[in-house]
C-alpha cells in the first residue's frame, strides 16, 4: 500500500524539492491585463480592473482561460507523485454503486454505475425479470459532459419525461419517451432552467423556464421565472402561462401535482429563503389560483394531498418546522391544525403509504420517526450509527420504502424499510474496498469569537498521534440554511489512509440548528461564518491535531466566498486553500443569472451605504494585498451559470497580483463543466488527484 511518509527526512526532501518546482514557478503567470472601471457606491469609489474578464464570449477572456489553465497543468505535472495518487482513487473508485430503488408502472427503477462510467444508467426491472436499461446518459455525448438531470413519470407510468444538462449548464432540454416502447415523443422542450417536471394525467406537464436570454446565456440575468404548461403533441411555443413572468414577477417559480392529481401547488419566491404559496384545484374547469400564504417572511409546502386536505410543512410561528393540515376549500394560515409540532430539531417531512416520516438533525445527524396521517408516533427507525440517512419516499399504496444511509466512516448503504413492521433488513451494500473499523468519527464542539459553541466532526485512521504534524483538511460552507451531514467520500479515504484528518465544521449560516441558527450567518452578520471557521482552524491547532504548516480548507459555491474570506482576512493560518466555484465578489453578484436571488443571504452593495460598507470589507476580490497568501488553487467551470466563473477569474487575477511570496496561486477551469452537477467520471477523478497532490506537495510532503 502507498503511504505518505511524515518522518523528518523524507518532510526535508519533499520540501527541498517542491521549492525548485516554485523557484521555476515564480513569476510566470500570465500577462493579465487591467482596465480604468471604477464604480462608485454611496460616495466611495471602487477599482474593479479586471472587468473585462466578466465578458465570458469575448476572445480576450478565452486566450486568458487558455493561458491560466496552461500553467496551472504544467505545475499540476510537476509534482512527481499525482499519478500515483490518481491511480490510487481510480482504483477505490471502480466498483458498482446503486441508488435506492423506485417503483413506476409496474416496474423498479434504479440507477447504477458499473464502476468508472462517466454518467449513471437507468435500469428497471419487473418481478424477478433480468433487469434492463432503460436510459443510458453515456450515450448521450461522446465525452462524457451531456448528463441526465432528472426523470418524471406519468402516474401510470406509461409516459416520462427527462431533462439533459450539456457541459453543465443549468439550462435543460427535456425530451419526452414512451416507457414501453423507448420511443421519443416530438415533445422536445429546449432552453428549461430551475425546473421540475409535473405530469397532469397523460395530457400534458407543468415545468418552469426564463426566457432565453438575448446576450449570454451563462451570464446574463434572469429575473423572470414562469410556471409553464406543456400539452403534449403542440409546439413548445404554443405553451401556457400559467404563473410568473412579467405580470407577477418572481425569480423562483415552481409548480407540482399532488398524487392524486387534484391540485396544482404553486411555490413562489424572490430570493432563495421565503416563498408564497398558491394552489389550483384541477377539477375544476378554469378555476382559479388561490393564495395560501402571501409574502415571503416565512418557507412553506404541500407535501401530502387527501380527501381534499393539504399538508403543509411550514416555518411559521415554528423556526425548526412542524407540520399542519388545512382543507384545500379554506387553506388560509387562520385554519392550519398542528399535525405534527415543532421541536428542538429541524425538522423534514417525507411521505409513503400513507405514513409521515419526520426525519430530524440532531447535532448534524439523522433521527427518523413515523408517523401516521393524524400525527401519532408510531415508530423510531432504528439507524446504524451517528450519520445521514435519506429517503423514506414512496407512493400512497406502498408498503415498503426505500433509504440510504451514510456516514464518513460508512460507505452509502441502502436499506429497504417495511412500514407494518418498522424492520429495515440490508438490501444492498456498498462494494467500496474499504474497511471502516479501522478509522473512527467524533464530533465536538469548539468556541467561536463570540462565544458561540459551534460542533464539528473529525474523521481520521485509529491510532494517529496528535503532534501537530498531521495534514488536516477543513471543510466548511455555512449559508442558505444548507446543512452538513455526514456522507462518505472516496476521494477523503485517499487521503485519510495516508494519514490525513478530514474536518467539517457545522458553521452559522447553515440549517443545522433551524433559522436561528440560519439568520445568525446572513447579511450584517455574516462575518459570524468567517468567525466561526477561522475559530475551527485555531482549535485544531490548539489541541495539535495539526499545525498551520498542514492545515488546508476547502469549500465550493457559497463555502468558496468561505475560503476567499477567510484566506484574505487570515492569510497566516493555512498552508493551501481550495475555493471552488466560489461567490468572491460580493458587489457584483447580483449582476449574473439568478444570483440577485441570493440577497437574503448577503445582502446587496445598492441596499444601503451600510450594507455597501459591510459587503465591500469581506469581499475576497476587493481584499487582495501585496502579502504572502497560502498555496491556492482556485476551481471553476467554464459552463457554471449559477455561479459564474468570472468571480474566480477576477479573485485569481487580485492574488496573483498581489502575491508577495513562492507560495503559487493557481486557476484550473475546467471546460464543458459548470456549478458541479453531472461531471463525468474521469473528469472528477482527475480534479481530485490534482486537488490532494498540490496539497500534500505544498504541505512539503511526499507520496510514497
Amino acid at each position: 500500500m502507498k503511504a505518505i511518509t511524515l518522518c523528518a527526512s523524507l518532510l526535508m526532501t519533499g520540501m527541498a524539492v517542491q521549492a525548485q518546482v516554485k523557484a521555476d514557478f515564480t513569476g510566470h503567470y500570465p500577462d493579465t491585463k487591467q482596465i480604468n472601471q471604477v464604480d462608485e457606491y454611496f460616495g466611495t469609489k471602487v477599482a474593479d480592473p479586471y472587468r473585462w474578464l466578466e465578458d465570458d464570449r469575448s476572445e480576450e477572456t478565452k486566450a486568458w482561460v487558455i493561458a491560466q489553465n496552461k500553467v496551472t497543468k504544467d505545475y499540476i505535472s510537476k509534482i512527481p507523485f499525482r499519478d500515483s495518487i490518481k491511480k490510487r482513487i481510480t482504483e477505490l473508485w471502480n466498483y458498482a454503486k446503486y441508488s435506492a430503488p423506485f417503483k413506476e408502472g409496474g416496474y423498479t427503477y434504479y440507477y447504477l454505475n458499473d464502476g468508472l462510467q462517466n454518467q449513471s444508467v437507468l435500469y428497471r426491472q419487473k418481478g424477478n425479470d433480468t433487469p434492463q436499461v432503460f436510459l443510458d446518459p453515456n450515450k448521450f455525448s461522446e465525452d462524457g459532459t451531456s448528463s441526465l438531470q432528472g426523470i418524471d413519470f406519468t402516474k401510470d407510468g406509461s409516459l416520462a419525461a427527462y431533462q439533459v444538462s450539456e457541459g453543465g449548464s443549468d439550462w435543460r432540454k427535456v425530451i419526452v419517451i414512451d416507457t414501453k416502447t423507448g420511443e421519443k415523443k416530438d415533445d422536445t422542450l429546449r432552453d428549461v432552467k430551475f425546473s421540475g417536471i409535473s405530469w397532469w394525467h397523460n395530457e400534458g406537464f407543468f415545468y418552469s423556464s426564463y426566457e432565453k436570454p438575448k446576450g449570454s446565456a451563462l451570464s446574463d440575468k434572469t429575473q423572470e421565472h414562469m410556471l409553464l404548461y406543456h400539452k403534449l403533441g403542440t409546439p413548445q411555443k404554443e405553451d401556457m402561462l400559467i404563473f410568473g413572468g412579467r405580470s407577477i414577477p418572481r425569480r423562483y417559480i415552481s409548480g407540482g401535482v399532488t398524487e392524486d392529481e387534484n391540485f396544482l401547488i404553486i411555490s413562489a419566491s424572490n430570493a432563495t429563503y421565503g416563498n408564497e404559496l398558491y394552489i389550483k384545484d384541477l377539477r375544476t374547469k378554469n378555476a382559479p389560483i388561490v393564495p395560501v400564504v402571501t409574502g415571503f417572511d416565512y418557507e412553506q409546502g404541500v407535501v401530502y394531498s387527501q380527501y381534499g386536505k393539504l399538508f403543509i410543512e411550514t416555518n411559521q410561528d415554528a423556526p425548526n418546522r412542524r407540520l399542519v393540515v388545512v382543507d384545500a376549500a379554506n387553506p388560509t394560515k387562520e385554519h392550519w391544525r398542528t399535525v405534527i409540532p415543532e421541536t428542538k430539531f429541524p425538522l423534514s417531512i417525507s411521505t409513503c403509504g400513507n405514513k409521515f416520516f419526520a426525519q430530524y438533525l440532531e447535532d448534524a445527524v439523522s433521527k427518523v420517526y413515523q408517523y401516521n396521517l393524524e400525527g401519532v408516533l408510531e415508530k423510531s427507525i432504528t439507524l446504524p450509527g451517528l450519520g445521514t440517512a435519506g429517503g423514506f419516499s414512496g407512493k400512497m399504496d406502498d408498503k415498503e420504502t426505500y433509504y440510504n444511509y451514510t456516514s464518513y466512516v460508512y460507505p452509502s448503504t441502502i436499506f429497504k424499510y417495511d412500514l407494518n413492521s418498522g424492520k429495515s433488513v440490508l438490501y444492498k451494500a456498498s462494494e467500496v474496498k474499504f474497511d471502516p473499523s479501522g478509522y473512527e468519527s467524533k464530533q465536538l464542539f469548539y468556541t467561536s469569537k463570540d462565544g458561540q459553541k459551534v460542533p464539528m466532526i473529525i474523521t481520521y485512521k485509529k491510532g494517529i498521534k496528535l503532534d501537530d504534524k498531521n495534514p488536516v483538511m477543513l471543510y466548511g460552507y455555512g449559508g442558505f440554511n444548507i446543512s452538513l451531514t455526514p456522507s462518505f467520500s472516496i476521494s477523503n479515504m485517499v487521503f485519510m489512509e495516508h494519514g490525513g484528518i478530514y474536518a467539517v465544521a457545522n458553521l452559522r449560516g447553515g440549517g443545522e440548528y433551524g433559522d436561528d441558527w440560519h439568520n445568525a450567518g446572513i447579511k450584517m452578520k455574516k462575518q459570524n461564518v468567517f468567525n466561526d471557521f477561522i475559530a475551527a482552524a485555531e482549535y485544531l491547532i490548539k489541541e495539535k491535531y495539526t499545525s498551520k504548516q498542514y492545515l488546508a480548507i476547502s469549500g465550493g459555491s457559497n463555502g468558496g466566498l468561505l475560503i476567499g474570506a477567510c484566506m484574505t482576512q487570515r492569510p497566516d493560518l493555512f498552508q493551501v486553500c481550495f475555493p471552488a466555484v466560489g461567490v468572491l465578489d460580493m458587489l457584483r453578484y447580483n449582476k449574473f443569472t439568478a444570483g440577485a436571488g441570493w440577497a437574503y443571504d448577503y445582502g446587496t452593495a445598492e441596499d444601503s451605504k451600510e450594507m455597501f460598507d459591510y459587503l465591500y470589507k469581506y469581499s475576497p476580490v476587493h481584499n487582495t494585498r501585496k502579502q504572502c497568501y497560502p498555496a491556492t488553487l482556485i476551481t471553476t467551470g467554464d459552463h457554471d451559470d449559477r455561479v459564474v466563473p468570472a468571480h474566480s477569474f477576477k479573485f485569481a487575477s487580485s492574488l496573483q497580483s498581489a502575491q508577495s511570496c513562492k507560495n503559487p496561486v493557481l486557476i484550473s477551469i475546467e471546460t464543458k463543466a459548470g456549478h458541479g452537477a453531472g461531471k463525468p467520471t474521469d473528469m472528477v477523478i482527475s480534479e481530485y488527484a490534482d486537488k490532494w497532490a498540490f496539497l500534500f506537495w505544498n504541505m512539503g510532503l511526499t507520496y510514497r
